[in-house]
C-alpha cells in the first residue's frame, strides 16, 4: 500500500459518476460524540435537502437514505462516502500540489495539516480541536475546495461561507485569494440551540480559531502560550526563579490542551494533567509530552509528594476526572494540613460543556457518551452538578494557599451558569482570567502569537527561520526596549534558541513564537530575502492564532482587561479582517465563537504567502504593521499604559501614522461629580 496519497486525484473534484463506495469510519482513530440534533421532523428533512444540493438529482436516491441514517446516528452528515484515507491526510511538500499559482499550493497544504491524524482531534469528522472546531462541515465541501484552490488563477477569490465552498469570483492580484467566515449570525439568533440546529441542518458551523482558518499548527501554539502564563504566574504568586518543586494541576490532553504537558516541562516545575480519555492520554504519552501516567488519586498524590521532595521536573498524566483529582487533592489537605498544589487552572473545552467539551464526574467516559446523545437534560444536570463539586474543591484548596486561574475556556462562565460558588457581590469573577493575570500586558506591548510554516516540509528551511527570528530579536534587544518588552523579548530569544531541542514539531514545519509589529514585519521581511536568495529551499506561510493582539475581541479572555466598556463590542476583529485583506493577505477569516464559545467572541485571521517576490515583501510589512498596531491602538484608547507607551513609540518611528490620542480623566475630579 502507498505511504502517500494521490494529491492529483484529491484535487480532482467531487466524484459523481461514478460514486465512490460507501465507507465505514476508522476505528483506528477517536471520533466526536455523537450529537443529538433535536430537529423537527420538516427540519430533519431540510437538512438532508441541504446535503444533497452538492450532487447531480441522478444521486440523490441513492445518497439520501445514508445521509439520513448518519443525521440520526451522529446528528450531522458528515458524507463519510467521500472522505480520503485519513492515515495519509499530510502536509506534502508545496511542491508535490499540483496548481495553478503557489497560494492555492500553500493554502490545500494548510488544510491537510489541520486534517492530519497526528495533528486533529477527530480527523474523519473533520474537527481539529476543541471537540468541534470544524474545518469543514462535510467530505464534499473537503472536496469541492481542493479543487477550486487547485484551479483557480491570481485573478480569483474564493468565497467560503461556514465550510460551504460558494465558489470562485473575479478579483485581481492583491486581492485575498480566499475569504473566510464561519458562524456569522445575525447577533438576535447567535444562541447554542441556534448553533446546535443549523450545524445540524448544513447551514452554519463552529470554526474555533485556527481549525476552519486553516492555520492550525498542532499543540506547538499553546505550548509556548501556556509557558509563557505559567511562567508569569509563577512570578507573580510565587517570586521569580522558584518553579522548582512547585505544583501546577489542571484538565485535559485532548486538542490544544495536549500541549500543558511539554509546558510545564519547559516552565520547570511538577504538573498533572487529567484526561478522561485513554486515547488522548495515551497519545501524549506517546508523544512524550507526558512523561508519567498515573491511575488513581491515590498513586498521583505519593507521585507528587516524591517530585516536590526532589524538586524534579515532571509531568504526570492522571487517567481520570479532574473533579475526582481535585476532591482526592482537597481530602488530602484537610486530613493533613499540608497543601501540595500551588498553581491551577483548566483547559477542558468548556466552550461546549454539553456535547463532549467537559465530562461529568458521576459518569465514566463511555456513559457520558450514550448519555449526551440520549438524555441531553440530564446530562447537562450532571454536568452542572460537576461544576459545583469542581468549584468547591477548588475553593477549598485556594482558602489554603493554591493560586487558581480561568485559562479563556469558559470554566468560570459555566460554573457560575451552573450556580457554583466563583462570583463577587458586584457580579465580577473571584479568579482571573489569563488574560487580566498576564497575557493581557503582553498584548498591550503588542507582543502576540506570530506562526509561520515552512512549506517545503523540510527540517533544514525550519532551522534557517529560526535563527533569522533569533537574529531580529537579538537586534531588537539592542535598540534599548523598556524593561517589559525587554523581559518578553528575552523570553521568546530563548524559545526560539531552543525551539528544535525541544521537538516542538508535530505535523507541518511550524514555529510560533510571540512577538510584536517591529518584530514580526522584520521577520517577514528576512524569511521572503532568504525565499528570494534559496537560503530557503521554498515559499514561507505566515499566519497567527487568532488569540492576539489584535485578532480577538472576547469579554472573557482576550479583551477581559479592556476596563472601559468596550470589553463587549466586536469592531477591533472586523475592522482587523479587513484591513489584513486590504493589505496584501493571501486569506483571510472571521468567525463566531473560538476558546470561549458560540456567541461569545469574535476572531479572526490570515495567511499570508512569502514567495520571495518583492510585492510579497511589501504586503507583508504593510500587513503587520497593520495586524498588530490595531489591536494595540485599540488597548490604548481604553487607557492600557503599556499599550499607550507602545503606540506611541510605533507612531513616532513608523510613517503614516496619526492615532487618536486617550486623554485620562483625573478619578479625583471625578469622584466629585
Amino acid at each position: 500500500m502507498s505511504s502517500t496519497m494521490d494529491l492529483v486525484e484529491l484535487c480532482s473534484g467531487l466524484q459523481v459518476n461514478p460514486l465512490p463506495p460507501p465507507k465505514e469510519r476508522s476505528p483506528d482513530v477517536a471520533h466526536a460524540p455523537n450529537r443529538n440534533h433535536n430537529l423537527s421532523s420538516s427540519e430533519r428533512l431540510q437538512a438532508i435537502k441541504n446535503a444533497l444540493r452538492y450532487f447531480p438529482k441522478v444521486c440523490h436516491n441513492e445518497l439520501a437514505p445514508e445521509f439520513a441514517k448518519e443525521l440520526d446516528e451522529f446528528g450531522h452528515i458528515y458524507m463519510y462516502r467521500f472522505m480520503p484515507d485519513t492515515s495519509l491526510m499530510r502536509a506534502y511538500p508545496i511542491s508535490e500540489y499540483k496548481t495553478n499559482i503557489v497560494e492555492g499550493a500553500a493554502i490545500i497544504l494548510m488544510i491537510m495539516n489541520n486534517l492530519d491524524r497526528r495533528v486533529a482531534q477527530f480527523p474523519e469528522e473533520l474537527v481539529t480541536y476543541g471537540g468541534n472546531g470544524q474545518v469543514f462541515s462535510n467530505w464534499a465541501q473537503f472536496r469541492i475546495t481542493l479543487h477550486y484552490l487547485s484551479t483557480m488563477t491570481n485573478e480569483q477569490t474564493l468565497s467560503m461561507m461556514s465550510g460551504h465552498p460558494a465558489g470562485l469570483f473575479p478579483s485581481h492580484k492583491r486581492s485575498p485569494r480566499v475569504v473566510i467566515t464561519n458562524g456569522m449570525m445575525i447577533p438576535n439568533y447567535s444562541s447554542k440551540d441556534m448553533y446546535d440546529k443549523l450545524f445540524a441542518m448544513g447551514c452554519t458551523m463552529y470554526g474555533q480559531m485556527t481549525a476552519g482558518s486553516y492555520c492550525y499548527i498542532g499543540p506547538q501554539g499553546i505550548v509556548h502560550g501556556t509557558t509563557i502564563t505559567v511562567m508569569n504566574a509563577g512570578r507573580k504568586y510565587l517570586g521569580p526563579n522558584n518553579m522548582a518543586g512547585k505544583v501546577y494541576v489542571t484538565a485535559g490532553l485532548g486538542g490544544m490542551s495536549g500541549a500543558q504537558g511539554k509546558a510545564i516541562v519547559i516552565a520547570g516545575c511538577i504538573g498533572v494533567v487529567a484526561e478522561v480519555s485513554r486515547e488522548a492520554l495515551d497519545k501524549r504519552h506517546a508523544q512524550g509530552w507526558i512523561q508519567k501516567v498515573v491511575d488513581s488519586v491515590e498513586e498521583c498524590i505519593e507521585v507528587v509528594k516524591k517530585a516536590r521532595e526532589e524538586k524534579a521536573v515532571l509531568s504526570i498524566g492522571f487517567y481520570g476526572n479532574v473533579v475526582s483529582l481535585w476532591e482526592g487533592f482537597a481530602e488530602y489537605t484537610e486530613r493533613t494540613g499540608e497543601n501540595l498544589v500551588e498553581l491551577a487552572s483548566d483547559q477542558t473545552s468548556l466552550h461546549n460543556p454539553f456535547n463532549g467539551g467537559y465530562y461529568p464526574v458521576q459518569l465514566s467516559y463511555e456513559e457520558s457518551n450514550v448519555m449526551m446523545n440520549q438524555d441531553p437534560p440530564k446530562f447537562k444536570s450532571l454536568v452542572q452538578e460537576s461544576l459545583r463539586r469542581h468549584v468547591k474543591a477548588v475553593n477549598f484548596l485556594c482558602g489554603r494557599g493554591m493560586n487558581f486561574w480561568d485559562y479563556g475556556n469558559a470554566f468560570l462562565l459555566e460554573a457560575s451558569r451552573a450556580g457554583a460558588d466563583v462570583t463577587k457581590p458586584d457580579g465580577s469573577f473571584i479568579y482571573p482570567t489569563y488574560v487580566q493575570l498576564t497575557i493581557g500586558n503582553v498584548f498591550s506591548l503588542g507582543f502576540g502569537p506570530f506562526r509561520w510554516v515552512c512549506a517545503s516540509g523540510k527540517e533544514e528551511d525550519l532551522l534557517k527561520t529560526d535563527q533569522l527570528a533569533a537574529e531580529v530579536i537579538r537586534k531588537q534587544l539592542e535598540e534599548t526596549p523598556s524593561p517589559e518588552e525587554e523581559g518578553n523579548l528575552r523570553d521568546n530569544l530563548t524559545w526560539v534558541e531552543k525551539a528544535m531541542e525541544n521537538k516542538m514539531v508535530v505535523g507541518s514545519q511550524a514555529r510560533i513564537l510571540y512577538s510584536n509589529q517591529a518584530g514580526r514585519s522584520r521577520m517577514a521581511a528576512a524569511f521572503n530575502k532568504a525565499v528570494a536568495s534559496g537560503e530557503i529551499s521554498a515559499p514561507v506561510i505566515l499566519s497567527r492564532d487568532h488569540h492576539d493582539v489584535s485578532g480577538t475581541d472576547s469579554p472573557y479572555r482576550e479583551t477581559s482587561n479592556i476596563t472601559d466598556g468596550s470589553m463587549w463590542c466586536a469592531d477591533m476583529a472586523v475592522q482587523n479582517v479587513i484591513g489584513d485583506a486590504l493589505r496584501g493577505a493571501t486569506y483571510v477569516s472571521i468567525h463566531n465563537g473560538g476558546g470561549v464559545g458560540w456567541g461569545e467572541v469574535m476572531n479572526g485571521g490570515f495567511g499570508m504567502v512569502l514567495d520571495g517576490s518583492d510585492e510579497a515583501g511589501e504586503a507583508a510589512v504593510s500587513m503587520l504593521h497593520w495586524d498588530v498596531s490595531n489591536g494595540v491602538c485599540r488597548r490604548a484608547w481604553a487607557g492600557h499604559p503599556l499599550a499607550q507607551h507602545a503606540i506611541s513609540h510605533t507612531q513616532a518611528t513608523v510613517p503614516g501614522y496619526n492615532i487618536t490620542t486617550c486623554n485620562v480623566a483625573d478619578e479625583d475630579m471625578l469622584r466629585n461629580l
